[in-house]
């Protein structure tokens, strides 16, 4: 079993920066990646960014040059930092441990950007 809980979320103005955080705990030591998803009102949840137990990463068009995924491996922590934010980045984001075949998600933290 795989515990997931994000923090860092809030209210930002247009232009602004945020940085995510999810703790995971438990049976950490195959996971094969981490994941960051968002889902705003009335849309179907999208993957934004994932970073593989190799380091590499992987970031959807929508957030390229602005998102950066990155993880602290004495921490147990994923971070999401994000930059120039926009009103069509709001959304609640969540976090996503894969540990084949399993899914684990976090509660998701709201990230509100203003215009």
């Amino acid at each position: 079993q795989v515990h997931l809980v994000e923090s860092g979320g809030g209210l930002v103005q247009a232009g602004g920066s945020l940085r995510l955080s999810c703790a995971a705990s438990g049976t950490i030591f195959s996971i094969n990646s981490m994941r960051w998803y968002r889902q705003a009102p009335g849309k179907q949840r999208e993957l934004v960014a994932t970073i593989t137990r190799g380091g590499s990463t992987i970031y959807a068009d929508s957030v390229k040059g602005r998102f950066t995924i990155s993880r602290d491996n004495a921490k147990n922590t994923v971070y999401l930092q994000m930059s120039s934010l926009k009103p069509d980045d709001t959304a609640v984001y969540y976090c996503n441990a894969v540990r084949l075949p399993e899914n684990y998600w976090g509660q998701g933290t709201q990230v509100t950007v203003s215009s």
